[in-house]
């Protein structure tokens, strides 16, 4: 199979994810309304956790099918990265202020909870074959299971104090436009778990082409790819004027991306997912932790100034990290 129809493969996985993330930000949006919830519920929890099914559908595909650890373990904290990276795209788009001063408290708990389930994982990483298993699964899995729905419950449970009562559900809210929207939302999603699917085999005949590791490929390429439908749910959410939407969605499926590596770890059948991965992932998922603590610093300082009159200081951080994991990444492979 030729270097160019793989690539056209490629291309054609990231058209399928990134229309299929832009319906589901506006199907979502309007099952909202439909049912009177609240866009930060919404983004973090439905949207994020379905805008993220291309890295779980991946995953699973690299451990299920082909044997792949790298390709999940790389896609899943390369996508951790970009999520956190595509804030700044977020902040640069915020005219008036740098986002961080209008952005909710609540996003705090979310990029807490991001530090310490990426600290188990890079744990795991640096200890690799010597961490303690469960029935071949590893010990950090059901840890980092627990810690995800243990961040949801809290982030909940908080944006209910602090923020206004939802809204009352549309007064076209009848059983036949539920089922319609809900419908199309499914569409979408089934659009993404396909494409999602059909990625990591796509991804590992590139990288055999190209000599290039499945640590880089997992980490760089299939991220940016698999990350499509976050970054079309967060500028949909940005034109409807909903910041702690495009916000919640980003932090919410970098938790779920690292959730995802326990769910990889049950489909792996060689033992633990991490212990056979690759330690350079502990650097990306080291990178990922420094960026979470950068956002943090971000919504506790709420920074005004501006870099060179387009982001603030916490954005440029934001920028360094990411392209130093690059370059690691890369160099690690070469």
């Amino acid at each position: 199979m030729s270097l160019a129809w793989l690539l056209a493969q490629f291309a054609l996985c990231a058209l399928l994810i990134a229309w299929a993330g832009y319906v589901l930000s506006h199907s979502g949006d309007r099952l909202a309304a439909l049912h009177g919830w609240g866009r930060g519920w919404v983004g973090l929890a439905l949207l994020a956790s379905v805008t993220s099914l291309p890295e779980l559908s991946s995953g699973l595909s690299a451990v299920a099918l082909f044997d792949a650890p790298n390709l999940a373990v790389g896609n899943a904290l390369g996508a951790c990265v970009v999520n956190l990276g595509f804030l700044v795209i977020v902040d640069a788009l915020q005219r008036r202020q740098p986002m961080y001063r209008e952005a909710g408290a609540v996003h705090l708990l979310s990029a807490a909870f991001g530090v310490v389930m990426l600290g188990f994982v890079a744990l795991s990483l640096q200890i690799g074959a010597r961490a303690p298993s469960l029935f071949q699964v590893g010990a950090f899995s059901p840890l980092l299971f627990g810690l995800y729905l243990l961040a949801l419950r809290s982030v909940q449970a908080h944006s209910s104090q602090a923020e206004q009562p939802p809204a009352a559900p549309a007064a076209d809210a009848g059983p036949d436009v539920r089922r319609r929207e809900w419908r199309r939302f499914g569409m979408a999603a089934v659009v993404v778990v396909g494409a999602g699917l059909w990625l990591p085999g796509v991804a590992d005949r590139v990288a055999g082409e190209l000599q290039l590791s499945r640590s880089f490929v997992g980490t760089i390429f299939m991220a940016l790819v698999t990350t499509l439908p976050e970054m079309a749910v967060t500028l949909s959410a940005l034109r409807l004027g909903a910041l702690d939407m495009a916000i919640g969605n980003l932090l919410g499926s970098s938790l779920f991306n690292v959730m995802i590596l326990a769910i990889d770890d049950l489909f792996y059948r060689h033992g633990p997912l991490l212990a056979a991965a690759d330690p350079v992932h502990a650097g990306t998922a080291v990178t990922a932790m420094v960026m979470s603590g950068l956002v943090i610093i971000g919504l506790l300082m709420r920074p005004q100034g501006r870099v060179l009159r387009v982001s603030s200081w916490i954005s440029v951080g934001l920028v360094a990290a990411y392209l130093v994991n690059a370059a690691l990444v890369y160099l690690a492979a070469a």
